[in-house]
């Protein structure tokens, strides 16, 4: 019986990151965004329909959430 010569698979493996440090800093960033729009949530105040409670704070958590996909698929 002949036998087989197996050569040695050689892979060029590369361990690239999914996202670039670009991405990840863009991400850090959306993260701020949607801390200060809870934080603005919170309020100081007693006032619970204040406007920076229902309307401003709101508006700034899904910017940054918006952010926070648009920092996903940028490439």
């Amino acid at each position: 019986m002949a036998e087989k010569k197996t050569s040695p698979i050689v892979k060029d493996v590369k361990s690239e990151l999914v996202f670039t440090k670009k991405n990840y800093q863009l991400l850090l960033i959306s993260i701020a965004i949607v801390a200060v729009g809870f934080i603005l949530m919170m309020g100081t105040t007693g006032d619970i329909y204040d406007s920076r409670r229902t309307l401003l704070a709101p508006l700034v958590v899904l910017a940054g959430f918006a952010f926070g996909i648009y920092a996903i698929l940028k490439k």
